[in-house]
């Protein structure tokens, strides 16, 4: 039985809801179970010198949690001066995820960076931001097509990601954190469509076999479904 009494492959409740901040291109606060994220989405006129004058666009990310996202108080990390080793590895993580997804030739020479704000964590923030940050992305793209700044859909499908791994011996979908924190195998997986992007697999407590590896793609792709869905919703 899990902590939270779900099924093994029931996701957590799901919302987004958009528009959340006045100023910025695309804005987003995704809901997965307790665990809560601010996207938003940010367009600049400029990429970074590495791919100056190539006709690409570019799209970045930034990371952080709030000090009373946790159930003790963190320190904020610009309080030390510098961003620590997790959150570092996380925003990359989130970057290369959304380029995955995005036609940077049809983009144009432009940078888009999402910022992800986890306000609340309860398991699987990395994931809730990569969610949230392609709404976010969606619909500063959105209005990048309405003024004719681009003319072709640069986002051809949705990008997602959801946490998996091996609880009390039993693979389960959507980790929270009871779970998380116990979990003999912890995984995320990161999609587009029916196609990978990035898996991210560990033995935390126990190994695992390739078939309980393809019990855990088979709810990865299960929750990835939910997931997109609620992300077409959200920016139709």
């Amino acid at each position: 039985m899990r902590p939270s009494g779900r099924q093994v492959n029931e996701m957590r409740p799901v919302s987004i809801e958009v528009g959340v901040t006045k100023h910025a291109e695309g804005s987003c606060l995704i809901k997965v179970g307790d665990t809560h994220v601010m996207c938003t989405a940010t367009i600049e006129d400029r990429v970074p010198p590495f791919i100056k004058n190539s006709g690409l666009g570019w799209v970045t990310a930034e990371y952080g949690m709030l000090p009373r996202s946790t159930g003790s108080r963190m320190r904020r990390e610009a309080a030390s001066g510098k961003q620590g080793g997790r959150t570092v590895e996380i925003q990359r993580l989130i970057g290369r995820s959304l380029r995955a997804g995005v036609d940077r030739v049809a983009l144009g020479e432009r940078q888009i960076t999402i910022d992800c704000d986890v306000l609340q964590a309860d398991g699987g923030t990395r994931c809730a931001s990569i969610t949230g940050g392609w709404v976010a992305l969606k619909l500063a793209v959105n209005k990048l097509m309405k003024a004719g700044l681009v003319t072709s859909d640069p986002l051809p499908e949705p990008v997602a990601a959801v946490s998996c791994g091996i609880y009390a011996g039993q693979p389960v979908l959507d980790l929270d954190y009871p779970e998380d924190s116990e979990a003999g195998v912890d995984g995320n997986f990161v999609m587009t469509g029916n196609r990978l992007i990035e898996v991210q697999m560990s033995a935390e407590g126990a190994t695992f076999s390739r078939d309980q590896m393809t019990q855990l793609l088979d709810l990865a792709d299960k929750g990835i479904a939910e997931l997109v869905a609620a992300q077409k919703a959200a920016t139709a």
